[in-house]
């Protein structure tokens, strides 16, 4: 125990040495962080809303039980506009603050471990970027936080079955429909004979209308994935 303790204190020090030099700070507030604080900053943290069970449902009925492609879904926080988790997802997404995936798939893979079991998961795909958009931006968002899920929910992941073989347009402004229509033939399966028979788990940073989600999940079926799931880090209107 004695040694714990003083592991644990040499540890404390070896951060706050490391942040003299680079400090860290949270990627909503901006504050510095301490050297006990992983990420983001406690008060930030608290003031993220969860998403409960009833809103859950509720997100999945209106956005996928009519179509039957995603057999359910789960999401763990809140997408706010212009709030906590927006500026922590931006930070990931636009700044390169890859530690804010780690914290992102973390609290996923902790807070839903039990629903992957429920849904017998084999297999973790992030919804890929066109290799145009990853090389303007230099890397997919989602893969960071699908890498740190993986390690959570010991489930293993690929980059190299699901592809993105159409570029489309920022889908920001756009309604359902125009969505589907954008993300319509976008994605291709890759080594089909991966996923044949699999209950495939598709990850995503914040899903809003789940157009790009049923269009994935629609192209593994059709390749031969027993059912495709989806969860995201956040779950926006």
């Amino acid at each position: 125990m004695v040694f714990k303790e003083e592991s644990g204190d040499a540890l404390i020090f070896l951060i706050s040495l490391a942040d003299f030099f680079l400090p860290r700070f949270c990627p909503s507030c901006k504050e510095k962080l301490k050297p006990d604080e992983k990420y983001v900053c406690p008060g930030c943290l608290s003031k993220i809303k969860l998403a409960d069970e009833e809103r859950l449902l509720s997100e999945y009925k209106r956005k996928f039980e009519q179509d039957k492609i995603i057999s359910g879904f789960s999401s763990h926080f809140v997408f706010e506009k212009d709030k906590e988790l927006q500026n922590i997802v931006h930070a990931l997404k636009y700044n390169q603050r890859f530690l804010t995936g780690n914290f992102l798939g973390m609290h996923v893979g902790r807070s839903l471990n039990s629903v992957f079991k429920k849904w017998r998961i084999n297999l973790i795909l992030p919804v890929p970027l066109h290799p145009l958009k990853k090389a303007e931006r230099g890397y997919n968002q989602s893969l960071y936080i699908t890498k740190s899920l993986s390690r959570e929910v010991k489930i293993p992941f690929s980059t190299r079955i699901l592809k993105r073989v159409r570029f489309t347009q920022s889908q920001t402004t756009m309604t359902l429909k125009e969505r589907q229509k954008n993300v319509q033939g976008a994605f291709k399966v890759l080594h089909v004979e991966r996923i044949k028979g699999k209950n495939i788990l598709l990850i995503d940073d914040v899903i809003t209308t789940g157009a790009t989600i049923s269009e994935c999940g629609k192209v593994l079926l059709n390749a031969g994935a027993s059912k495709v799931y989806a969860a995201s880090a956040a779950i926006a209107d």
